[in-house]
């Protein structure tokens, strides 16, 4: 999934690897998913794309936008990007591909649900992308003790969950329920602890851990579960994901549990982290 971190991640190698190239061709919905959503048709992102230059790519929430003159082309969540030389080694499915007149290729494919898109810049009208540029993000100065305090003080936040408080709503543009179980271990919280049941100080433990957390993740080229633009793993190793489910706390010795929770999986160290 792209979180913060692969985000960041991804927008660092097309920037190194496709600016300045120009769009030959462009084929979008090559293959049905249902859970693919599209910004804007995909029958016209050809007449939209074809002869632009790549200009640069950014990286903002969970979102990861390229830049081709006037257009944008926009990949979020469950979105796949691989950038190939050879074409040898194209997958026969995807949902975007985009030549250039070099011949190389990007390709996006999504195997869960993803978001892909293509428009002209400023006229997209999406509450989430609007969200994720205008909120700061948890890595920059804005984002500091006292704006987090606002955020968890809320009088409609106390009776959530710390999972649902830091992956719904874009509390935290880019902070999803992927980031949240390292960044909750490393904080010594639960997943399932009531934000009206945190002290002064695990709040302050949890700003520390949104901010560190993230960091080691994107200094690392993102985790160890998810793939960059060449299909190489992150080089961070992630603490408590579906690899390290029945294994022995690295901190405690306690087997790691996932659990099924509000909709998705939660995984924790019953030692480390107690309600």
């Amino acid at each position: 999934m792209i979180e913060l971190p692969e985000a960041i991640t991804l927008s660092k190698q097309l920037n190194d690897t496709i600016n300045g190239k120009i769009i030959s061709n462009v084929i979008a919905a090559h293959t049905k998913q249902k859970l693919t959503w599209y910004y804007g048709n995909p029958e016209k992102y050809q007449n939209l794309l074809q002869n632009k230059k790549i200009d640069n790519t950014v990286a903002f929430g969970g979102f990861v936008e390229i830049s081709a003159q006037n257009m944008k082309i926009l990949f979020r969540d469950g979105v796949n990007l691989r950038f190939f030389e050879d074409r040898s080694a194209i997958p026969d499915k995807h949902q975007l591909l985009l030549k250039f007149v070099d011949k190389s290729m990007l390709i996006a494919f999504v195997q869960m649900y993803g978001g892909v898109g293509c428009f002209i810049q400023n006229k997209l009208d999406n509450t989430y992308y609007t969200i994720a540029k205008e909120k700061p993000s948890p890595l920059s100065k804005e984002f500091d003790e006292d704006y987090f305090t606002t955020l968890i003080s809320d009088e409609h936040v106390q009776n959530l969950s710390l999972k649902a408080f830091l992956a719904t709503e874009q509390r935290i543009p880019g902070l999803g329920n992927g980031v949240l179980q390292d960044i909750l271990f490393n904080a010594k919280l639960h997943p399932k602890q009531k934000i009206k049941n945190i002290s002064e100080k695990q709040t302050q433990e949890l700003f520390k851990s949104i901010k560190t957390t993230l960091t080691e993740m994107v200094n690392n080229n993102g985790r160890n579960t998810e793939r960059d633009l060449f299909g190489n793993y992150g080089e961070y190793r992630t603490k408590m994901c579906k690899n390290t489910v029945g294994k022995r706390c690295d901190v405690c010795g306690s087997t790691i549990i996932k659990s099924n929770y509000t909709g998705g999986s939660i995984y924790f160290c019953p030692g480390c982290q107690t309600i």
